[in-house]
C-alpha cells in the first residue's frame, strides 16, 4: 500500500498509487506521489513515466475524512498544497508522463491525468469534478485541458462525470482499451516514447511545457484561493457535513452507490 516505482522495461519507470479502498489520498500521500513521480524523471535512465493505480479506480481526490477529523485548517491547507505538489510534479516532470487510467477518476485524479502529457484509459475509466458536492473548488484548471470550455463548466457546476469513450472524443485520451489491456496499452505507448533519445525527449517536453497557453501552476493555485475562502466563510463545512450521509450528489457519480466507501 502507498506509492511504489517499478521499471519493466528499459528507460520506463511506473510510478503505481495503491491507497485502499478507492485511492483517496490523504496530504502525506500526495507528497508521496510528487517525490516518486519527481525522481523517475530525474533518473538519467528514464525516458518515459507511467502513472497508474491498483485497486478499484485510479483516483478519487483528496482524503474528506482526514479533514473531516482534523481540527482547524491544517488539513486543508495540507491538503491543498499536497495537490499542487503532485499536479506539478506531474507537469514539470523531466519526462513525458503517460496516465493509465482505470475506473473512477474523479477531483485530483483529474487535477493528475489533466497535467500528464498522454492518457490510456480503459473502457470502464470516468472523470470527473464533484467538488461543488464536497464543500471544495479546484482542478477546472486541468479538466480544461481535457474538454471544450463550455463544457467543463458544465461538468464543473453539475458535479457529472465523462466517460473515457467521451475524451477520446474530444481528443484528450489517446487510446481507449479493455481493462484487462489497459497496462499494456500504456507501456505500449510508453516505449514507443523511451524509444527516442533521452537528451532529446527532455528538451522536447520542456519546449512543449514552455508554450503551453496556460500557467496550470499559478491557474491552480488560484482556484485554490477561492476553496479556502469557502472553507473560511463556513459554506464548505456546511456541504462537507453531508458527504457520507446519502445527501444528494451530482448525477453521474462514478461511485454511485458506494459514496459512503469514498473517503
Amino acid at each position: 500500500m502507498g506509492v511504489s516505482t517499478s521499471v519493466p522495461d528499459e528507460g520506463v519507470a511506473v510510478v503505481t498509487v495503491d491507497f485502499p479502498p478507492v485511492n483517496a489520498l490523504a496530504v502525506q500521500g500526495w507528497y508521496d506521489l510528487a517525490a516518486a513521480v519527481r525522481a523517475a524523471g530525474a533518473d538519467p535512465k528514464v525516458r518515459c513515466v507511467v502513472l497508474t493505480a491498483a485497486g478499484r479506480g485510479f483516483n478519487a481526490g483528496v482524503d474528506i475524512k482526514e479533514i473531516r477529523r482534523t481540527a482547524g485548517h491544517d488539513a486543508l491547507i495540507g491538503a491543498n498544497r499536497g495537490c499542487y505538489e503532485a499536479f506539478a510534479a506531474v507537469y514539470d516532470c523531466e519526462v513525458p508522463v503517460v496516465a493509465a487510467v482505470h475506473g473512477f477518476c474523479l477531483g485530483g485524479g483529474v487535477g493528475l491525468v489533466g497535467n500528464a502529457d498522454a492518457i490510456v484509459a480503459s473502457d470502464d475509466a470516468t472523470f470527473g469534478l464533484p467538488e461543488l458536492d464536497r464543500g471544495a473548488l479546484g482542478a477546472a484548471t486541468h479538466l480544461a485541458r481535457l474538454v471544450p470550455q463550455h463544457l467543463m463548466r458544465t461538468l464543473y457546476y453539475t458535479s457529472r462525470t465523462v466517460t473515457a469513450e467521451e475524451l477520446h472524443r474530444h481528443g484528450s485520451v489517446w487510446r481507449v482499451v479493455p481493462r484487462a489491456e489497459l497496462t499494456a496499452a500504456a507501456l505500449g505507448l510508453a516505449r514507443e516514447i523511451a524509444a527516442k533519445d533521452g537528451q532529446l525527449i527532455r528538451l522536447a517536453k520542456a519546449a512543449i511545457n514552455g508554450i503551453d497557453p496556460v500557467d496550470v501552476r499559478r491557474s491552480y493555485r488560484f482556484e485554490q484561493g477561492f476553496t479556502f475562502e469557502a472553507n473560511l466563510s463556513g459554506v464548505a463545512d456546511r456541504v462537507r457535513g453531508t458527504f457520507g450521509t446519502g445527501g444528494r450528489t451530482g448525477r453521474g457519480d462514478a461511485l454511485g452507490t458506494d459514496r459512503k466507501e469514498r473517503t
